[in-house]
């Protein structure tokens, strides 16, 4: 079964039957997060007097923006697909925006509005305590709330949720936490387990968890426990056997091209040969952020501190450059500074 957006040529959206393996290359996009803005509400009823923020509201370029993602021509498909079966696989690549926009798709949707009538939650988790709170401010900004209102998250030490919250994002970590105490996950009636695709123990457990709480609710005929597992690879077979033999979705379609540049000769010091690249990108390409991936703090640290005395060093004329470091030890308020206008 294919779905095809009205605007678009190519297949957005189906349960799976093939699919081309492309490279995949991460990118980072930081000029769309940051503090949600204030501004008066306007509330639009949602079928069941579910009474919520009406996105229209939401700053104009972010509802444009959102229009634009892949996954927005096929989301009507996406909660029928969802309504039809407890336990669903999407697959979608790296900014197709599942993790922003389906969290939204439910709770606006008649699974959104028994969810809150019965005072559960939406639980998205992340891998990242980075990726939960940016997300988190991020769909905060496109629902016009403030984080901690309708939307939430959730890390180790650090908690922004209120009674309104209806959207949490959290770390793998937490989930698992809590369900230390509550094996049932009551407090849940959508559990999104996102990126999986980064396989961890943590995960695994909580694969086990969710499957559980969710036989376990269905044999005590309390109300259902819908699991959403998201994945930006191919490689799900062994999860959609583990979950019943899951039906598998792909989303397809990218937000914007990538090209992938290789390589001619082999280099002995990728991190010399990272920054000269870095640095030929800031004096040639239009003003934008580039992302370097290391492979451990210690590589990091030399790069952003090689990065930053270059930096001193530029020729008249050449704009200066911002570097940061990024890395899952830090404090979250460094994390944080990479989000911050410059």
């Amino acid at each position: 079964m294919n779905f095809e957006n009205n605007n678009r040529k190519d297949k957005l959206f189906g349960f799976r039957n093939n699919w081309n393996k492309e490279h995949k290359k991460k990118l980072n996009y930081f000029s769309t997060c940051g503090k949600a803005f204030k501004k008066s509400i306007s509330l639009v009823n949602n079928g069941q007097n579910n009474w919520l923020p009406r996105p229209e509201n939401s700053k104009p370029d972010l509802q444009k923006e959102r229009k634009q993602l892949p996954i927005f021509g096929v989301r009507n498909q996406i909660i029928e697909a969802i309504k039809e079966n407890d336990t669903i696989i999407f697959i979608g690549e790296t900014a197709s925006g599942k993790t922003t926009q389906i969290p939204q798709y439910i709770l606006r949707s008649e699974i959104g509005a028994q969810i809150t009538n019965r005072s559960e939650l939406i639980a998205i988790t992340q891998p990242r305590r980075v990726a939960a709170i940016s997300v988190a401010h991020r769909v905060a900004q496109e629902m016009n709330t403030q984080v901690g209102e309708m939307v939430g998250y959730s890390i180790r030490f650090d908690e922004n949720v209120s009674l309104q919250t209806k959207i949490k994002y959290m770390t793998d970590g937490m989930l698992l936490r809590e369900s230390l105490n509550d094996s049932l996950m009551k407090k849940y009636g959508c559990v999104i387990l996102d990126e999986c695709h980064e396989r961890s123990i943590t995960t695994d457990v909580l694969f086990a968890l969710v499957k559980s709480a969710q036989k376990q609710r269905k044999d005590k005929s309390m109300p259902a426990l819908k699991i959403i597992v998201m994945s930006a690879t191919m490689d799900v077979d062994h999860i959609s056997q583990y979950f019943n033999n899951a039906p598998v979705v792909y989303l397809s379609g990218r937000q914007y091209p990538i090209k992938i540049y290789n390589s001619v000769q082999k280099q002995e010091d990728y991190i010399h040969s990272a920054l000269v690249t870095v640095f030929q990108i800031h004096q040639n390409e239009p003003e934008g952020d580039i992302l370097v991936f290391c492979t451990g703090r210690e590589e990091i640290d030399s790069m952003v501190s090689i990065a930053k005395d270059t930096v001193k060093h530029l020729p008249t004329g050449v704009p200066s450059m911002t570097v940061f470091g990024l890395y899952a030890s830090q404090p979250s308020s460094m994390q944080f500074r990479v989000f911050q206008k410059t």
